[in-house]
Formats: C-alpha cells, sequence, structure tokens
C-alpha cells in the first residue's frame, strides 16, 4: 500500500527553494499546492517545481487537506484564506497540521492586527511549527507554539561556489559593494545610497552595484533623489550573472529595513555571497542576521536599520581594511556550507516523525 503524501500549501516555488521541495520530497512524499498571489522572491515562481503539485485557489485548500487523502498538511503564512482553510480542513481529517513560518516582528496593518487572534490561535493549535531560524523560533514560542523545529533557509550551494565566469583583477574599480535584491521600499536602498554618498567613496575607484533593482521613487526626506556618483544599475540579471558579480564583489550590503508591511525573513543572497566568497553588511531587519547565519565581527558586520550612517561607516571599514573583508568572507564560506537542501528538507522531516509519533501516543 503506497503511503500517503504531505500535502504542503504555498503560494509559489521560486528557482532557489525547487531543490529544498525535491530534497523534502526523497525524504517524505509531498503535493505541493501552489495558490499564487504576490511574491516577496525577486526571481517569481517556477511553472515546474520538479515535484508532484497543483495550481488551486486559496478557498480550495480546506477540502484538499480535509479530503484524507494526506497523511499531514503543512502550510505557510502567505495569503489570507491559505492558511485558516488548511488548518480546519487538517482539524477535519484529523491528520497533523504543521505550520511554516517566516514571522519573527509583529506586522501593524489593519488585516494584521485583525488576523492576530486567528494567528495565535494556530500557533497554539498547531502539532508543530517549522521556522525559517531560531528568531521565527523564538518569535512562535512566544505565541504560543508547542513544539517548533528549525529548517534552515537554504540556496544551491554547489552552483553559488561554482567559480565564476570572469576574473575579479579582470573589473574596472578597486572595491565593489554590491546590492542585490528587489527595489522595494522595504530592501533599503534608498538607505544605501545615502550611506554611499555619506561613505566618501564616490571619488576613489570604488563602486556600488545595484543588481536587479527595480527603483520605487526616493520619498520625503531620505535624499535619494539624486543617484551618487560610483553607483551601477544592471537591471535583472540571470543567476549565472548574478554569480559573477558576487566573484567581483568586495563586500554584499543587505540593507533592508523594517516596515509596518514586512520583515526581511531571511535574505537568501547572504548564502549565496558568502558561497562566493564575500564580506556581508546586512541590517539587524535582517532575517539572516537575527537568524545566526551573518554574525557580526565574525562573517560580516550587523548595523542598525535604517542608519545610514552607521552604514557608511561599515562600508568604509571594509573599504580600508582588506584583511578584516578575507578574514569575515573566509569565516562566511565555511558558515555557509551547513545551510543546505538537506538541512531544510531534515527540518520537516523530524517535524513531521515527530507529529505522527506525538498523535500514535495520544
Amino acid at each position: 500500500m503506497t503511503a500517503r503524501p504531505v500535502l504542503f500549501v504555498t503560494n509559489h516555488v521560486p528557482p532557489d527553494r525547487a531543490g529544498a521541495f525535491r530534497a523534502l520530497h526523497a525524504l517524505r512524499p509531498i503535493e505541493l499546492a501552489l495558490f499564487g498571489g504576490r511574491s516577496h522572491h525577486a526571481t517569481g515562481g517556477l511553472g515546474d517545481p520538479g515535484v508532484p503539485h497543483r495550481r488551486i485557489a486559496q478557498r480550495d485548500a480546506f477540502g484538499l487537506a480535509a479530503s484524507g487523502r494526506y497523511s499531514a498538511v503543512i502550510c505557510g503564512t502567505a495569503g489570507r484564506v491559505a492558511l485558516p482553510a488548511s488548518w480546519r480542513g487538517a482539524r477535519r481529517a484529523r491528520v497533523p497540521f504543521l505550520l511554516w513560518s517566516a514571522l519573527w516582528g509583529e506586522l501593524t496593518t489593519p488585516a494584521h492586527l485583525l488576523a492576530r487572534p486567528l494567528m495565535a490561535a494556530i500557533y497554539r493549535d498547531a502539532d508543530a511549527v517549522v521556522a525559517y531560524g531560531p528568531h521565527v523560533a523564538g518569535f512562535a514560542a512566544r505565541h504560543g507554539a508547542r513544539r517548533v523545529h528549525i529548517a534552515p533557509q537554504a540556496v544551491d550551494n554547489a552552483f553559488w561556489s561554482a567559480a565564476s565566469g570572469c576574473s575579479a583583477t579582470a573589473r574596472d574599480t578597486a572595491f565593489m559593494c554590491l546590492f542585490v535584491g528587489r527595489g522595494a521600499w522595504e530592501k533599503g536602498v534608498w538607505v544605501l545610497r545615502d550611506a554611499w554618498r555619506a561613505s566618501g567613496l564616490e571619488s576613489t575607484l570604488a563602486a556600488l552595484v545595484l543588481v536587479g533593482v527595480g527603483l520605487e521613487p526616493p520619498r520625503t526626506g531620505t535624499g535619494g533623489a539624486v543617484t551618487p556618483r560610483g553607483v551601477v544599475e544592471t537591471g535583472p540579471l540571470p543567476a549565472e550573472e548574478v554569480r559573477n558579480f558576487y566573484a567581483q564583489a568586495d563586500v554584499l550590503v543587505i540593507p533592508s529595513i523594517a516596515t509596518r508591511t514586512f520583515r526581511e525573513p531571511w535574505g537568501l543572497v547572504a548564502n549565496e555571497a558568502m558561497n562566493q566568497h564575500v564580506a556581508i553588511i546586512a541590517t539587524d531587519a535582517v532575517g539572516a542576521a537575527a537568524g545566526g547565519l551573518v554574525r557580526h565581527e565574525r562573517n560580516g558586520l550587523v548595523v542598525p536599520a535604517g542608519d545610514a550612517g552607521v552604514l557608511a561607516a561599515a562600508i568604509r571599514r571594509l573599504h580600508d581594511d582588506r584583511p578584516l573583508r578575507e578574514r569575515l568572507a573566509t569565516a562566511g564560506e565555511a558558515d555557509v556550507a551547513g545551510y543546505t537542501y538537506e538541512a531544510w528538507a531534515g527540518g520537516f522531516a523530524e517535524a513531521l516523525d515527530e507529529t505522527a509519533t506525538t498523535r500514535r501516543a495520544c
């Protein structure tokens, strides 16, 4: 008799997560239910994630979860209807429900405020919570989660650590500061622009390169209306070309800020850059820093979010101190090696096994 698969409800499968789902499917059979909608990933979602999947409307998650065809139900926090529908459906089918959470701070939009009682109930009732990292695990525990497991955020380390197609000695600058990601307000690109001005590097052989940025108009008081000298915007690039920029960069900056609607769950660009031996500067609003991958003075520098002056000083420090850059980059390359798709899948497999054991004992 074929074992029943696990239903995994999520909105998209971006390219950097497809390998993780395949690794989980190799451990425990899963079926993805993909409902689309808004994505916070710059790369968007894949048409075929490489594992069994179906496209659904969010409201359809209840019927699927309640169908009895699945041994357990996992759902993330994206969407408005999918999560409560999946939870209620799992309870109707009397199978374990696992919450996959990226949340590590309170969001304060009217919709989030109204949803707090429901989220509190899901945290308390879920058979397990699978968290992006310790920062998310702590938030879940404070909200009543009974059993919390960590599935560390990962990229394809083999791809991102591979030799690039160009040499760092071929570039036109003596120092490259790199940003990779979306240009949305919460990504803090306007802070980075201000910091670049304040760093004093505009008149040197240095460049700030912004990759994949669709900038929003600068807001009043940011000082971001004029592009500083030495700033280059490339637009979106294929992964191979992004890897080339990492190979040439001296430092990757992740300047995210917390807003009412968003707090950076992780920031997989940190994993990518570490694989290419790059030092990191991240703000304390970045999940990869709060979650323990980017560690201050160990493999990067962690600065207060939204403070252009402190960020400028950190950039200048790494510009002036090449041995420090090398030490941070070397430590980062070693530290990111443990953040694998297999470790991510293992976190879910452990949570599924524990919930199954607990339910049999009841």
